[in-house]
């Protein structure tokens, strides 16, 4: 995932140059994503389904409490398991997040709306989705995945 470190470890800038750049030079930012929408990790999984359909995205980041990447909700999986019964509607998100990983063997990966859409296609081939956040991860603007990138290719005649 985009978030596999804490900020005590080092950082991996993607800041390669594949060529040739079918993107032609194109950064996240150029996505046009719509803004972020996360989880406080103590948000009932039923409020967290309920506002993932009204969005109608399938994976939300879950923050802590100063608005750190923790992890992230599968909505389909999350749903599937309280329709099982295996997960009650009061019951935290934070019970059911895939945790990222965050170990100084794995750096974390800082996907900025500057990082190159080649690099992003690079990180996607490995990850869900990427959480976009500013340079020193204060803030989680968006969170862009593969089929964001064929939007754009589609839009653009690339």
């Amino acid at each position: 995932m985009a978030t596999t470190a804490t900020s005590s470890y080092s950082t991996h800038l993607f800041q390669t140059n594949a060529s040739p750049d079918k993107y032609r030079g194109a950064v996240v930012e150029d996505l046009q994503l719509p803004p972020a929408f996360a989880l406080p990790s103590t948000e009932a999984i039923s409020r967290a389904i309920e506002l993932a359909y009204e969005r109608d995205f399938s994976q939300i980041p879950v923050l802590d409490r100063n608005r750190k990447p923790l992890g992230y909700v599968d909505v389909a999986q999350l749903k599937q398991r309280w329709e099982a019964g295996q997960a009650s509607p009061d019951d935290s998100v934070s019970n059911y997040m895939t945790k990222f990983k965050r170990s100084s063997s794995e750096p974390y990966t800082i996907i900025t709306p500057m990082t190159s859409l080649s690099d992003l296609e690079k990180f996607l081939q490995e990850n869900l989705f990427a959480i976009v956040t500013d340079y020193d991860r204060k803030f989680v603007l968006g969170v862009a995945t593969a089929q964001d990138l064929e939007n754009f290719v589609t839009r653009r005649g690339l």
